[in-house]
């Protein structure tokens, strides 16, 4: 029996694959390589040794997805798969809610056709709108500010009625707050498409120098430097949180929430300076104005899930921000180049084009 991983190539997605092959479950990736790199997969393997299944399909081909369930015996699905910029569902709504939705939709009718009712869903900390108060749990009335949020609410309205319906689902809707980090081998990290919409994306690039300075949204929030607050952890944390949700969901049924996050906020400054201990590198930045939206202060009460899964994240901020420095300064280019040695790294700082393609 296989655990279904659908956007499995992903930074997130990429990273739960390797826990999941290490602690012995059979994985199947399904992936149409919108967000991601085909390049992820090979170095899944390599880190893990092992060898899995993988689907080039979108989640919208009804054919094919049933045709991934008739093929393969499997046990229960983690599905990540959907777009996810904020700033892009803005602009293209429409886009947005046919994707993350009906593809959810077409992803849970062939799990019910093939009798596979477990299920570990990524949801996201934007359910929660803008919270009066902090840190949030997952009791805090829901919202959402944007339509890339409002398709992750949607989606865990419909699994609610879902499990309504048909009690022998089992359900997990794991709420992220702000991952980062990568793999400590520096193989597989967050690799966004042009300009990064994520802040230790946008700081590695500033510091390998493929971006001229980091932009700061504000800094006139009620917080201790100005600037805001956000709750960080570790992308191998968040990967292991899966594990245990699937655990759960392994001996249960029903639909539950958890948060996942450190519990800890830190500002955008103090990222700022802890990347440049953890990197010796200096990250320029401007102030600019603030975007309309952001939230002051957000951080997560994750006691529910250290309670009931058995999950706490165990990785500092100076570890992410050394994780992330060396996904980056190994792979400049993301998935389409790798730093094999400190020597072909001092060939790029210093401004030579050699770079090793693998």
């Amino acid at each position: 029996m296989a655990i279904l991983i659908t956007g499995g190539a992903g930074y997130i997605g990429s990273h739960t694959c390797v826990e999941l092959l290490n602690d012995g479950y059979e994985i199947i990736v399904l992936d149409n390589f919108i967000n991601s790199n085909p390049e992820s997969l090979n170095r899944i393997s390599e880190i893990t040794d092992k060898k899995f299944k993988n689907y080039y399909i979108d989640l919208l081909d009804k054919e094919k997805v049933n045709q991934v369930f008739e093929e393969n015996e499997i046990e229960a699905v983690i599905h990540f798969a959907g777009l996810k910029a904020v700033g892009e569902s803005v602009s293209i709504p429409l886009y947005y809610y046919h994707n993350n939705i009906t593809g959810t939709v077409v992803l849970c009718e062939a799990m019910k056709r093939h009798n596979v009712k477990k299920l570990v869903f990524s949801s996201s900390a934007t359910v929660y709108g803008m919270p009066e108060r902090f840190p949030i749990s997952e009791d805090f009335p829901l919202s959402a500010l944007n339509p890339y949020g409002r398709t992750k609410l949607m989606i865990e309205e419909i699994l609610h009625d879902l499990y309504i319906s048909d009690s022998d689902w089992s359900i997990a809707l794991l709420r992220y707050f702000n991952p980062i980090g990568a793999h400590k081998s520096g193989l597989i990290g967050e690799d966004p498409s042009g300009i990064p919409n994520n802040l230790m994306p946008y700081i590695t690039q500033v510091a390998v120098g493929k971006l001229k300075e980091l932009n700061v949204f504000g800094n006139q929030y009620q917080t201790k430097d100005g600037t805001g607050v956000r709750d960080y952890i570790h992308v191998v944390d968040l990967a292991v949180g899966h594990l245990r949700a699937l655990e759960k969901i392994s001996k249960s049924t029903g639909i539950d929430s958890y948060n996942l996050g450190t519990g800890k906020g830190y500002s955008v400054l103090e990222m700022v300076e802890s990347f440049e201990r953890a990197s010796k590198k200096k990250i320029p930045y401007k102030i600019v104005e603030a975007r309309p939206g952001d939230a002051a202060v957000c951080y997560a009460d994750s006691l529910k899930a250290k309670q009931e899964l058995g999950w706490v994240a165990v990785r500092g901020i100076e570890e992410m921000c050394a994780d992330s420095w060396k996904w980056q300064m190994k792979n400049p280019n993301g998935y389409e180049t790798r730093i094999e040695d400190e020597e072909d790294h001092h060939l790029i700082n210093s401004g030579d084009f050699f770079i090793r393609v693998r």
